[in-house]
C-alpha cells in the first residue's frame, strides 16, 4: 500500500487543535522572552552570524557557572523563530542549566544543509564564549538538527570532539527522502542523494554517547516510524538510545513539558546534562 507522505507530514491538517495549542505555546513564551529581556537584555538577540536570523536568546538560571542546553525549534526549517518557544527554556532554567535558543535563516532561501552549518556556527559560538561543552535538543525539524550536532566531527571545526556528547530529538524527522514526494520540497529542493546525504540515520554517530528519541504517541505513523528507526538504528551503531513515546501528545503539545521544571521529560533533560560536564 502506497503511503500518502503529504498527509503524514503535515501536522497542522492531522491536529484538529493545533493552532490553539500553537497560539498557547507563543502565548508563554512571549511573557517568558519578555521578562527576561527586562532582567538581561545583554542576553537576548546574541549574534552568531551575519543575517538577521542567525541569533541566539539566551534564558540563564541563577548560577552564573551553570551548564548549557541549546534548543532548536522546528517548523519544517521553512518557518518560525525561537522567540515562538523561548517557555522551553523554563524547566531547564528552574533546574539550574541555561538554555540557548537558536534561529536560523529558512528554506527555500537557504537549503536543509545550509540550516545544519549554521547551527554548527551557533553551538561553536557557545563553546567560544562559555568554554563548555552543550546538550543539544530540538524539536521536529530541530530534531533532525540536533541529531547532525551529535553526530558532527566538531575536532575538524576546531572544537573538543564531544562538544556535543548527549542530545535529544523531540518528535525528528532522519530520513529525509520521504519529503521529496511532499508538496514542501518546493521549497527544500531535496532529490535522492542530498536527502540520504542530510539525513542523521545514515551518519556515524559517536558510540558510547546518549542520544534520546521522544515522539508523541499520537503522531503519525511516518513520524513513530522515523523515530523508532532512528534509534534502533543508532543503537546498532553504539549509541545508547533511548525512545520514548509520550501518551497523548501529539506533534505540537510534546513540547509543553518543557517548560515544567518537574516534568519527567526535564527530569531527564537534568540527567543528560549531568554527562557533560
Amino acid at each position: 500500500m502506497s503511503i500518502d507522505y503529504a498527509a503524514e507530514y503535515n501536522n497542522r491538517a492531522r491536529i484538529p487543535d493545533g493552532d490553539e495549542i500553537l497560539g498557547r505555546i507563543l502565548r508563554g513564551s512571549v511573557a517568558y522572552r519578555e521578562r527576561a529581556l527586562a532582567r538581561q537584555p545583554e542576553d537576548i538577540n546574541l549574534r552568531y552570524g551575519t543575517t538577521e536570523r542567525q541569533f541566539i536568546d539566551l534564558f540563564r538560571a541563577e548560577a552564573q557557572d551553570a551548564p548549557i542546553a541549546m534548543f532548536i525549534h522546528g517548523g519544517f526549517w521553512r518557518s518560525l523563530d525561537p522567540t515562538h518557544f523561548s517557555q522551553v527554556a523554563a524547566g531547564l532554567n528552574g533546574r539550574g542549566v541555561h538554555v540557548a535558543l537558536a534561529g536560523y535563516d529558512l528554506c527555500p532561501q537557504v537549503s536543509i544543509g545550509d540550516i545544519v552549518e549554521e547551527m554548527r556556527a551557533a553551538c561553536l559560538y557557545l563553546w567560544r564564549r562559555f568554554a563548555k561543552r552543550v546538550l543539544v535538543f530540538g524539536h521536529s525539524a530541530g530534531g533532525h538538527l540536533a541529531a547532525a550536532l551529535f553526530a558532527t566531527d566538531w575536532q575538524k571545526l576546531g572544537a573538543p570532539p564531544d562538544l556535543v556528547p548527549v542530545a535529544t530529538g523531540i518528535s525528528g524527522v532522519y530520513e529525509l527522502a520521504p519529503l521529496i514526494h511532499t508538496p514542501m520540497n518546493e521549497d527544500f529542493r531535496l532529490d535522492e542523494p542530498t536527502a540520504v546525504r542530510l539525513s542523521p540515520l545514515y551518519w556515524t554517530p559517536p558510540p558510547g554517547r546518549p542520544f534520546d528519541v521522544i515522539v508523541g504517541a499520537l503522531e503519525s505513523n511516518e513520524f513513530l516510524r522515523q523515530s523508532q528507526t532512528m534509534a534502533q538504528r543508532w543503537a546498532d551503531g553504539g549509541v545508547i538510545t533511548r525512545y520514548d513515546a509520550p501518551a497523548g501528545a501529539n506533534h505540537f503539545n510534546v513540547i509543553e513539558p518543557l517548560a515544567d521544571p518537574e516534568s519527567p521529560m526535564v527530569e531527564r533533560l537534568v540527567e543528560l546534562i549531568g554527562k557533560t560536564k
